[in-house]
C-alpha cells in the first residue's frame, strides 16, 4: 500500500469536522414534514397538548442538528427562533403549493394524497425550509437539505433559489432550478424543464445568473431557459422542449 497516500488520507480524516449523515438529516425533516401534516404520520398527535410537545421536541432536535453548523451559541439560538418564529407562514407557503397542485392536477383527489405522494410538494417543501436557512447564512445544511429532496424525487432546487406562492412541479422529475432563480406567483413546471445558467466565469458567481418567471406562468416538459437576463414574462405558456436564452 502506498504510505504517501495513506498519510494523505490520515491527514484529510484528521481535519475533517464531523457532520451528521444525510440519513440523520432526512429523518429530522421527515419528523417536521409529519408534524405539519399529519397525513404523511403513520401516528398523528390526537391526544391535546401533544403536538406542542412534539414541537419542543423537533426544537431539540433541530438545535441539535444546527450545532455542527455553527459553532456560535447566540447565534445557533437566533437561527433557532426565526425557523419558529417562521412556521406559521411556512405552513401557510405550503397549503397553498398543495391547493396548487390539487387544482391544477385533473389526477390529484385528496390533500392527503398530495402530502403523501407528490415528488414536487415534497421537493418544495424541503426546499422552502432549506431556503430559510440559507437566507440565515447557515453554510451547507441548506444544500444537504435539498440534495436529499433531489435524490429522492430527481428535483434539483437550489435554497438560493426564490420562489412565489401557490407553485407546482408536476411529475418534477429532471427540473433543475438554479441559485438565482427568480420565480413569481401561480407559476407550474413539469417534468425536464431547466431553469438554469449560461457558463460564466466564477468571478461572476455572485451575479445574477438564472432566468426571471413572472407570475402565472405555465412550463412544459423539457423546456430549458438559461440566464440571468432571460426573463418570461407573466401569463405566458411555454411550449415543451423549448431552448430559450432571451427574453419573451
Amino acid at each position: 500500500m502506498n504510505e504517501a497516500f495513506i498519510s494523505k488520507l490520515e491527514a484529510a480524516h484528521a481535519s475533517q469536522e464531523s457532520f451528521p449523515s444525510n440519513k440523520e438529516i432526512k429523518d429530522i425533516m421527515e419528523e417536521w414534514l409529519e408534524l405539519f401534516f399529519p397525513a404523511r404520520n403513520r401516528k398523528p398527535c390526537a391526544v391535546k397538548g401533544e403536538v406542542y410537545t412534539c414541537l419542543n421536541t423537533l426544537h431539540e432536535h433541530f438545535d441539535d442538528l444546527l450545532s455542527y453548523y455553527i459553532k456560535d451559541t447566540q447565534k445557533r439560538k437566533m437561527v433557532l427562533q426565526s425557523i419558529q418564529e417562521a412556521y406559521p407562514s411556512l405552513y401557510e407557503s405550503l397549503l397553498e403549493d398543495a391547493k396548487s397542485m390539487l387544482s391544477g392536477d385533473p389526477a390529484a383527489v385528496s390533500f392527503n394524497e398530495v402530502f403523501k405522494s407528490y415528488p414536487g410538494f415534497y421537493a418544495i417543501a424541503l426546499y422552502r425550509f432549506s431556503n430559510l436557512l440559507f437566507r440565515k447564512k447557515v453554510d451547507l445544511l441548506p444544500r444537504q437539505i435539498t440534495e436529499i429532496a433531489h435524490s429522492k424525487t430527481g428535483i434539483d432546487i437550489h435554497p438560493g433559489a426564490t420562489i412565489g406562492s401557490h407553485f407546482c412541479i408536476d411529475h418534477g422529475t429532471g427540473v433543475v432550478i438554479g441559485e438565482t432563480t427568480l420565480i413569481g406567483n401561480n407559476v407550474k413546471l413539469y417534468q425536464g424543464v431547466t431553469l438554469g445558467a449560461l457558463s460564466v466565469a466564477k468571478e461572476l458567481a455572485k451575479t445574477k445568473r438564472h432566468p426571471t418567471v413572472e407570475d402565472n406562468v405555465v412550463i412544459y416538459a423539457g423546456s430549458t431557459i438559461l440566464g440571468g437576463e432571460t426573463t418570461i414574462g407573466a401569463n405566458s405558456i411555454i411550449g415543451g422542449n423549448v431552448w430559450l436564452i432571451e427574453s419573451v
